[in-house]
């Protein structure tokens, strides 16, 4: 199993805390290979807010007594103060999953402001990594702890909300896609998300599945918000992020590592989808004392 958290002042205790409009507590992930259960239960649930988002895999969630609810990869599930809290994760379903606790005198201003849903718990946000990079960020400036970071993860986490509001947006005003449909974009981009550093083929890929390209690309992009091509770009992308800020690989070698023998073109790539080089990235975001 991995496992990534931090908390806030280095505490475990859950708070509310009314004086900011907007309070990061904790974050962290878990991510499930061999350990077969990890149970959560909270009867009383918590006195904060917590988000959770399941980025690979699948969930077992209670949001009543005994009734199970199977929750997948691309959907997020959100409690609030005081409800009783009850899940598991299962090592046979490979879960990743990614949460946030939170809290603030704004939080139900800035959940009707972006559009989460005012009720239930489970809605879908796709599977973008964009939230698992931003969640990743979340865990870094808890555990780095450098000026301002408290500021910066409000920031973070309202970017998180910005990235929901426009699924739900973009889901609201499309027509609802097929079990059929929904089942095949969501296995295409578990398959995405584990294959992206290796050359993936979306013609070989669709007539693998039995489909039309031309249909595969249309119905991913309608469940995901993007193209099977740019989702794979976005990935190897904010992986290659990941590596030039946590480790001293050099481009050539991050260039491998997400896929791309070719490190002109990858740099080309890179800095065409952020803005920087490569190594203009790595100066930007590096830990002072590097």
């Amino acid at each position: 199993m991995y496992i990534n958290s931090a908390y806030l002042n280095n505490s475990r205790q859950h708070f509310m805390d009314k004086s900011k409009p907007l309070v990061v507590g904790s974050c962290g992930t878990y991510h499930l290979f061999t350990r077969p259960r990890l149970p959560t239960f909270r009867p009383k649930g918590r006195i904060d807010y917590q988000l959770l988002y399941i980025a690979a895999g699948k969930a077992h969630f209670y949001f009543q007594k005994d009734v199970e609810e199977i929750v997948t990869a691309g959907h997020m599930v959100l409690y609030r103060p005081k409800e009783m809290q009850k899940y598991v994760y299962y090592g046979e379903d490979q879960t990743e999953v990614y949460w946030v606790h939170f809290t603030g005198r704004d939080v139900k201003q800035l959940l009707r402001k972006y559009r989460l849903p005012q009720k239930g718990h489970v809605f879908y946000t796709g599977t973008s990594p964009d939230y698992q990079r931003l969640f990743r960020k979340m865990i870094q400036e808890l555990q780095m702890c450098k000026p301002f970071y408290e500021d910066f993860l409000a920031i973070l986490l309202q970017q998180i909300f910005v990235l929901i509001s426009r699924q739900l947006t973009d889901s609201g005003s499309g027509k609802k896609l097929n079990d059929y449909a929904q089942n095949e974009a969501e296995a295409a981009a578990v398959y995405f998300n584990q294959h992206y550093n290796k050359e993936i083929c979306i013609e070989k890929y669709a007539a693998s599945r039995n489909m039309s390209t031309s249909w595969f690309i249309r119905n991913f992009r309608q469940y995901n918000g993007i193209t099977p091509m740019k989702y794979i770009l976005s990935i190897r992308i904010s992986n290659a992020q990941h590596l030039l800020e946590t480790t001293a690989y050099n481009i050539n070698e991050i260039a491998d590592i997400v896929g791309y023998d070719n490190p002109l073109y990858f740099s080309r790539l890179f800095k065409k989808q952020v803005g920087l080089s490569p190594s203009e990235y790595r100066r930007q975001n590096e830990m002072p004392g590097d």
